[in-house]
Parts: C-alpha cells; structure tokens; sequence
C-alpha cells in the first residue's frame, strides 16, 4: 500500500427508498463522493445494504441506480479494486457485479491486512449475541431452494413483493435515527471484543447500524461503524496507520 494512497469504507446507502426522487439525490451524492475519493484511493469498500433491494435473476436485474453503477465501472476499469459485501438488504447477489463491474463480492466477513495492521471487515448482520430470530430468518433467506424457489416467480411479482416488504424498513419507517445503547449494548461492539480475545485485529470495521461508532475495545483494537447515508453521509478512511470517520457534504 503506497504511503500517498488510501482505503475507503463506506455502507448503508439503501438506495430505491424511501422514495424514487429521495434516493436519486443520495445516489448523485454518493457518485460525487466516489469522485472526490479515487484520486487517491487504493481500494474501495462497499459493506453491505447498497440497495434497499437486489435480486439477480439470470438475464434481469432490478432497474434504476444506473449512475452508481457506472461510477463503479468508471473506477475498477481505472485499476481501483472495489470490494462489495452483501447486507441483509441485498443478501441475494451472485456474479453480475464480479462480471460486469469487476468488483469483488464477499458473502462473509474477511481480514485483510495492510501495512502490518488487521483489519475485520463485514457488514455485522447476524453476528454478535441477539438477535435470534434474524439470524434464523437470514439462513432459509441465503438458502439455494429459498433463492430458486423465489427466482421461478416473474421479475414484476417479484420485485413487487420486495417493493412491499421493504416498506418495514428503517429508512422508510423513520427508525434510522439510531442512538448509542452504551457499549454493553452494542452487539457489534461485543463481538469485536469477544474477536479479540482469540485474533489480533487493530480495526472492526462494519455497517448495519446505521450509527457511525468509533470505540475502544481493548486498548489495541477499535470498532468502526461506518453509519450510513441517510442523514450521516459516513465513511471511514484509513491511510495505512489509522482509521478515521468522517463525512461528506454535511
């Protein structure tokens, strides 16, 4: 990693909601972060629930965010890996962004390592204590009969039931307004500590939570969470030394 380069993370963009006109602004928001960022970009992290929604069928894909998606292009074909990590919003994603976009897609989380520093790295759903009925809920969604029993229905019905289910969602209810529970309370948090016990790691680094958190874990590791784009715009960077969050155009 060139000491004049950067990694960026950043995640919980949800786009398609609350409305069409709403997510349209965040997306041309975020591809003027993305443009701010590649001049000195070594890679790119997008850690889960880009979409409110995805489903990849074979030949369809869901309309719409077509400036992202031409952004990402624009950047991987100038030599910036990306890296996509699937949320619990756009948990059934499979080869079109590895084949079209050249981005690399992780279903788990992953440790990499850069100058010497271990970085975890995952969108946070599902782990940590808690949680049970989610954590039961994602595996028959992540299930191969799930997604090809869901795959025989038309992209329309489909993409309609989706439309429908996503109106429980935290951007659309209003519940993204995240507050602090306390580190004791915070399930990302107490994985991270847990983590720690057994693997050096120096950054957590996760989504989900919709709160940016940057925390003390045990004197040698800290927690990041990188918020997300509804009222934060959050991302964290890290410049081969230290991670820090920041925001854009706030």
């Amino acid at each position: 990693m060139s000491t004049s380069k950067k990694i960026y993370f950043a995640s919980d963009f949800h786009l398609g909601v609350p409305t069409h006109a709403s997510s349209l602004v965040r997306e041309k928001t975020i591809c003027r972060w993305l443009d701010s960022i590649k001049g000195d970009a070594a890679e790119i992290y997008l850690v889960g629930d880009i979409f409110d929604f995805w489903y990849e069928y074979t030949y369809t894909v869901p309309k719409g965010t077509v400036r992202l998606l031409g952004k990402i292009a624009e950047i991987t074909d100038s030599g910036i890996p990306v890296h996509f990590f699937v949320g619990n919003h756009d948990l059934w994603m499979n080869d079109y962004f590895e084949e079209e976009l050249n981005v690399r897609v992780h279903h788990e989380a992953i440790t990499k390592t850069y100058n010497g520093k271990n970085l975890y790295i995952g969108h946070g759903d599902g782990l940590g204590p808690g949680d049970k009925s989610y954590k039961v809920l994602r595996r028959i969604f992540a299930s191969k009969t799930c997604q090809w029993l869901f795959s025989r229905l038309h992209p329309n019905l489909a993409f309609y039931i989706a439309k429908k289910s996503s109106k429980r969602s935290r951007v659309i209810t209003g519940d993204s307004d995240e507050k602090f529970l306390g580190a004791e309370n915070e399930w990302l948090f107490l994985f991270s500590r847990e983590y720690q016990k057994t693997h050096p790691i120096d950054y957590f680094v996760f989504g989900h939570r919709h709160l940016p958190l940057d925390l003390d874990v045990d004197g040698k590791a800290r927690y990041i969470n990188l918020g997300e784009w509804i009222q934060y715009n959050s991302y964290a960077v890290f410049d081969g030394e230290k991670m820090e969050l920041k925001t854009f155009e706030k």
